[in-house]
């Protein structure tokens, strides 16, 4: 009946790019932000569905081209 409304959270675009992790083995996937210096991976939440990947670039505004998936 209420949607629920989707605030836009910010994330450092010169320091993190956005990363889908998916597992070779079980198809398992996870979206998060990667750090360019060090290489860590920050796990936002699992994908699911294409709604929830959908629901993350829309709450961090970030358009599909710029998402790399690694594996």
């Amino acid at each position: 009946m209420f949607h629920k409304k989707i605030i836009k959270q910010p994330y450092n675009k010169d320091d993190q790019k956005p990363i889908i992790r998916s597992s070779i083995c079980t198809g398992e996937k996870v979206v998060g932000f990667k750090e360019l210096m060090t290489g860590k991976f920050t796990e936002v939440m699992a994908i699911k569905t294409n709604k929830d990947l959908d629901l993350f670039l829309e709450q961090y505004d970030i358009e599909v081209a710029e998402i790399k998936t690694e594996y």
